[in-house]
């Protein structure tokens, strides 16, 4: 069976506050994040910023007011200690059927965990010591249980995402995933580059101009 396609969700900042993960962005593009909510699951919270009508960007970072899980965090939240710099550090996809999208990875990205935000549910793929898979540069897959798009209720600044460009060591075998996941327009929208260690950057439309994101 094929997998149905797949495209951006969102692109995430992790960061050891959420405060440090906002100055970040709000230096690079010049706009306010907005507040999100608490994930109880996994001990952590996050902020918001619109990207389009389907697509944002994420700050998350553990919450020092929450209970650790029982289990590692996700997005390898857990590695990150204080002195630790905010930055761009994964990404999410999204799938209208994650258990046959996932079926049809060419990578093992862990497995599909229930997830919720206050009144906001989805799936989403979690590697079970929290790792980011391919060595960093794969995404997770989500599945949102939601009439629609979260991205609609967050403010518009008038931002979108033009391009995600990862640098890679192993710049054909991430490729060979995301055609494995039918990724839509990834040859447009996401830009992968031979490079000896792992590095991300956002290239986003602002109203004053393009403006990139990045470490």
């Amino acid at each position: 069976m094929k997998t149905s396609q797949t495209t951006i969700d969102h692109i995430t900042i992790t960061a050891p506050t959420l405060e440090a993960g906002a100055e970040l962005v709000e230096q690079a593009l010049g706009v306010p994040l907005q507040k999100g909510g608490e994930h109880p699951r996994m001990g952590t919270h996050n902020l918001f910023l619109r990207l389009g009508d389907d697509v944002f960007l994420e700050v998350i970072a553990c919450n020092p007011d929450a209970k650790k899980p029982d289990r590692p965090r996700w997005f390898a939240l857990d590695d990150i200690n204080e002195d630790t710099p905010a930055s761009l550090k994964t990404w999410v996809v999204r799938t209208d059927d994650i258990k046959v999208t996932l079926n049809d990875c060419s990578e093992p990205i862990g497995e599909i965990e229930p997830m919720s935000r206050g009144e906001t549910d989805w799936l989403i793929t979690i590697p079970k010591d929290g790792s980011l898979p391919v060595n960093e540069g794969a995404p997770a897959l989500i599945q949102w249980q939601t009439e629609s798009h979260p991205a609609t209720a967050f403010i518009d600044h008038g931002l979108s995402l033009l391009k995600l460009q990862i640098i890679h060591p192993e710049p054909k075998r991430l490729l060979a995933f995301m055609k494995s996941i039918n990724l839509k327009y990834f040859d447009e929208n996401v830009e992968v580059l031979q490079g000896d260690t792992v590095k991300m950057r956002a290239y986003i439309d602002t109203p004053q101009g393009l403006k990139e994101l990045s470490v």
